[in-house]
């Protein structure tokens, strides 16, 4: 195994009026920090989701470790076959290959931090996730851009189950 060593001079600071949003209620994303600007040593970004709203449908990275914490609120967090109900202050890191999801649960907003590192330029990615919504681009497309954006989509048997049922899963 290799040693990562970010290669950036500056400190990365990012006011909450700075930041880009994408998306609307019963979702929205602020873009806080693209790999770009912290020398490939991460990404990260604010979601603010509705109370039962879908976050992220069930996908993996293959390059990139995802750290979910929950800064109010309580979210259903998909790790394999897995589902954990986090609430405030709790902590989920899901490795590189592991397929995840995540989702407000019925009843409750959820308002997370989201870090992938080693960093992938995502900004990109959500703003293509804001164009489908607007109608400017279609769900098919996110397909062409699996490698790019190293998020690779399937299905989650244990996932469908929990959205469907809509109880919480086992505390974090």
């Amino acid at each position: 195994m290799s040693l990562f060593v970010p290669k950036f001079d500056e400190s990365v600071v990012v006011r909450e009026a700075e930041a880009e949003v994408v998306g609307r209620a019963p979702a929205t994303v602020r873009l806080l920090a693209d790999s770009s600007s912290t020398g490939g040593a991460l990404t990260t970004q604010r979601v603010t989701l509705a109370a039962g709203a879908d976050g992220a449908k069930p996908h993996w990275h293959d390059n990139s470790a995802e750290m979910f914490f929950l800064l109010d609120g309580a979210a259903d967090i998909l790790s394999g076959d897995d589902v954990l109900t986090a609430g405030p202050g709790d902590l989920v890191v899901v490795p590189p290959g592991k397929p995840h999801a995540f989702a407000a649960v019925p009843g409750a907003d959820a308002d997370l931090l989201i870090v992938l590192t080693p960093g992938v330029e995502r900004f990109e990615y959500f703003r293509h996730l804001q164009r489908i919504a607007l109608g400017e681009a279609t769900r098919e497309s996110l397909l062409e851009v699996q490698e790019l954006y190293d998020n690779h989509f399937l299905s989650s048997l244990a996932w469908d189950a929990r959205r469907r049922a809509g109880a919480p899963g086992e505390s974090v």
